[in-house]
């Protein structure tokens, strides 16, 4: 590791927070952002870092304090209220006890907070409180784990770290810790930092700087010892070859074999995610989704297919840190048929199902240390590692999936390090691993559940680009929906990912798509599926109109629109139809109709035949895909004119020629749409996407139905 301290970036901190905050505090929090920064030392609310200085109460009395990270918070993106402030000598004192629960040790900092408001402190405060030292930091350096996560690992990290670091066999985290760091350290005045077994390495100093930059230094000293231990245990491997120097035929090989693994993994991904999806017992919404985030990089697949592989990875995480994200152990499945669907899915439910009985009977066998009140957790995996494919990694949400996939790669990447230096993994025994996994306090790092009514979903919305498209992507992003908007390449496209991820980063995800290609139409739900584990809504919402009367509509043109509004509905419900069997766990498809079906316009045959042959699709798809719990309905729109700075595209093809019809300007043609219907509406796409959202969010046991989003219009009855 080097130091990327700064003293100009130091500086930069004192002075956009040191009037408010203090300077201590400030340096506080550069030094724990250097470290947050770096995923060899700290992943997603991971770590802790504190510093001891005086505070001044209401009655002008300066006491000493000690301000803390709170608890999950990440010290990447920490800001100075992330350290919330505590009586130091209250804290010290506290160190006479001999025992002290975790809930009396929560109450205990929370009442001794410096202000009320101040977010809970990490459950090492006490910890950091009785460590030497006016700056203390604490990680989960993956050297530091490879050193302990070992047979005999505390005497391989002595040997590793020199005499001027404490080596602690395990201790749970709280109270405990903080009386066995302080009882080790009496009498060891030149001790710079100690190692906690199975946990990380914490460091301390007089400034910011010091406490930093012996971590670096602490934590190089292990990477280089381990990088002796694996020179000293392998033979020196081959140069790498680089790719383009490679002949043309073997090139190609690499190619097809990239392809194949791709569709390997696009043909797993949506079997496991419905696999991994919880049974809610609501027949309206019978499981809770998850979505899922692969590792598929050559250095995760040469470690899922090394010899040995199993017994090193299938083990217990490197710090029980990982625990609320991970589980105790990771699933295994190998030697899939990829030729035979069925049977796939038989050998991953199988696999599914192994594992949830293993996890029930370890959860039997740990009962009696089962919190009072707690219920067991869903036994189902979140990882799941497949040789020749890669890691899949699961969460109920994508942030929740992306840090369960952070966690599997530097987890991984530790545990094939142990091995090539000729050691055997070992992490903490299984009663150690169901007290953290079923402790209260780890668990309140997650924070509350999302409540968006969508969370963990993933929507595909074809002819997203267009008007209606964009404002049904923005109603389902806003209701916690992972988006796929799909249209034709180009601008539009381009346009709506980069204003939706303004809002919503990371949740939306653009994908070229011509409807009437059913090569193109497999590639989409294929990418979907890649990107986040399979697919739960699809909006078909691509179409095209044009303006003729029947005398003068020539099959060509009249074509091209059956081939956009009927064929590309067809191939988007097949496809989306396959894909929901594939998952196992129903889903919606909601066609974005129009009032045509129902109320034709002269000069306007080919739209409205074409639509209502697609609307007579999904009818059909209703009474096909129930059986699945695949639920298929339509929302019927009136005139939509624009979402934002998003024209309609149908409207600039029709709406010259209603205008000239009725001599009326633009503004003239919306408000002649407002005023034919009952309410006076103005119709907009914003109503259609809540109608879509009516479907999505299954709010009544309803396939095969229509929603007018028409203001009302008599002549589109029946309703």
């Amino acid at each position: 590791m080097r130091s990327r301290w700064s003293d100009e970036e130091a500086a930069g901190f004192v002075a956009r927070y040191g009037d408010e905050w203090g300077e201590p505090l400030a340096l506080r929090t550069y030094s724990t952002r250097l470290l947050g920064a770096d995923p060899a030392l700290v992943l997603h609310g991971g770590g802790n870092s504190s510093v001891k200085c005086p505070w001044t109460n209401v009655l002008g009395e300066t006491v000493p304090a000690i301000f803390v990270k709170a608890s999950g918070t990440d010290m990447a993106a920490i800001e100075p209220a992330g350290h919330p402030g505590l009586d130091l000598e209250y804290l010290r004192r506290l160190r006479v006890l001999t025992d002290l629960d975790d809930e009396s040790m929560v109450d205990q900092l929370r009442t001794h907070l410096l202000r009320a408001d101040s977010p809970t402190p990490s459950i090492e405060a006490l910890v950091h409180a009785l460590l030497p030292g006016v700056y203390v930091d604490h990680t989960h350096a993956d050297a530091i784990l490879a050193l302990t996560d070992q047979e005999g690992g505390v005497e391989v990290a002595g040997r590793a770290l020199g005499e001027d670091v404490a080596v602690l066999p395990y201790v749970t985290p709280g109270f405990k810790l903080a009386l066995a760091a302080a009882t080790t350290l009496e009498g060891r005045p030149g001790v710079r930092g100690m190692v906690w077994a199975h946990h990380g390495i914490v460091t301390w100093g007089a400034s910011a700087r010091e406490s930093y930059e012996t971590m670096v230094e602490l934590v190089s000293r292990a990477e280089t010892f381990l990088a002796e231990r694996r020179a000293v245990s392998s033979a020196r491997p081959a140069p790498p070859v680089a790719e383009a120097a490679l002949p043309a035929a073997e090139a190609a090989t690499q190619v097809r074999t990239r392809d194949e693994h791709e569709s390997r993994l696009a043909l797993v991904m949506p079997v496991v995610r419905g696999l991994l999806a919880c049974r809610t017992g609501d027949c309206d919404r019978p499981y809770r989704r998850v979505v899922l985030q692969s590792l598929t990089e050559p250095a995760i697949l040469a470690a899922l297919s090394a010899s040995g592989a199993r017994d090193t990875l299938v083990t217990p995480p490197l710090t029980s840190d990982h625990l609320i994200r991970t589980k105790p152990f990771p699933l295994w499945v190998e030697d899939l048929n990829y030729d035979a669907p069925d049977l796939l899915r038989a050998q991953l439910e199988s696999a599914v199902g192994s594992y949830c009985r293993e996890y029930e009977a370890y959860v039997a066998r740990q009962a009696a240390a089962m919190p009072a009140g707690m219920e067991a957790f869903d036994s189902r995996p979140r990882v799941v590692l497949v040789p020749g494919v890669g890691a899949l990694c699961a969460g109920p949400d994508l942030r929740e999936a992306m840090i369960t996939r952070d966690i599997t790669g530097r987890t991984i990447a530790v545990k094939t390090g142990v091995a090539a230096a000729g050691a055997r993994y070992q992490g903490l025994p299984e009663e150690e691993l169901f007290r953290m996994e079923y402790r209260t306090l780890q668990h309140a790092k997650l924070g509350a559940a999302a409540g968006e009514a969508l969370r963990g979903h993933v929507a595909l919305v074809t002819g997203a680009a267009g008007a209606i498209g964009t404002g049904i992507c923005q109603g389902l992003l806003e209701t916690g929906c992972l988006v796929a908007a799909t249209d034709l390449p180009g601008d539009p496209l381009q346009t709506l990912v980069r204003t939706m991820h303004a809002g919503f980063p990371g949740r939306i995800l653009g994908v070229p798509l011509d409807v009437t290609d059913p090569a193109s139409v497999a590639a989409a739900f294929n990418e979907v599926a890649l990107a986040w584990g399979g697919i739960d809504l699809v909006v078909p919402n691509a179409g095209v109109a044009m303006v003729a009367p029947l005398t003068d509509l020539s099959l060509d043109r009249y074509r091209k629109l059956e081939q956009v509004n009927v064929e590309g509905t067809l191939l988007v419900l097949a496809e989306a139809a396959r894909l929901f069997k594939r998952q196992g766990t129903g889903g919606d498809i909601v066609l974005i109709s129009t009032k045509n079906v129902f109320a034709p316009g002269a000069n306007f045959g080919a739209y409205s035949s074409t639509k209502a042959a697609a609307h007579q699709l999904a009818r059909i798809a209703s009474l096909e895909l129930a059986g699945d719990d695949v639920r298929v309905n339509m929302v019927a729109p009136d005139a939509v004119f624009g979402h934002g700075t998003c024209r309609s595209g149908l409207w600039a093809e029709v709406g010259p020629d209603r205008m000239k019809a009725r001599g009326l300007d633009e503004a003239g043609l919306e408000a002649y749409y407002r005023d034919r219907n009952l309410l006076k509406a103005q119709v907009t796409a914003a109503h259609v996407a809540n109608a879509v959202l009516f479907f999505a969010t299954r709010q009544t046991p309803t396939t095969g139905a229509t929603i007018p989003v028409d203001g009302g219009l008599p002549d589109s009855t029946p309703r």
